[in-house]
């Protein structure tokens, strides 16, 4: 059984996104699944996400990378979301795309470390679009 329920998920996100903060640049992200140490979200990816070549900021796909690994993290026995330590990102270059998939999933949980890793895809095509992992310290 995971720690927060779907809902309390969205609710989380939401929460999130409509802070005045930084946060807010995911507005455009939604939930489409969660299982435990599993989360899958979705974005439209507008000008405002797009760097000078027309394709996904880098900065705003780490950020993706951070807060859904994060957020698969929270959807755990534990449901701890943990501090990073550190954070690897592979892009692929020249790919443009409107709409992409968000797949987080927890590898490892330990007592004091957690690993994920993210995968960013063109939502039609499937295609990759950047991969990344993430570890964070969960305390003790």
């Amino acid at each position: 059984m995971s720690h927060l329920s779907m809902q309390c998920l969205r609710e989380m996100m939401k929460a999130m996104v409509e802070s005045p903060g930084f946060d807010r640049v995911l507005n455009k992200m939604t939930v489409l699944s969660a299982s435990p140490g599993k989360v899958v979200c979705q974005m439209k990816v507008d000008e405002e996400h797009t760097n000078r070549g027309g394709t996904l900021h880098g900065g705003l796909t780490a950020t993706l990378v951070d807060v859904v690994s994060t957020a698969a993290l929270m959807y755990t026995e534990r449901g701890a979301p943990g501090v990073s330590v550190d954070m690897n990102i592979t892009y692929v270059p020249n790919m443009q795309y409107l709409e992409i998939l968000i797949t987080a999933q927890v590898l490892k949980q330990g007592r004091s470390l957690a690993f994920a890793s993210v995968d960013l895809t063109n939502k039609v095509t499937g295609k990759i679009l950047a991969q990344g992992r993430h570890t964070k310290h969960l305390g003790h």
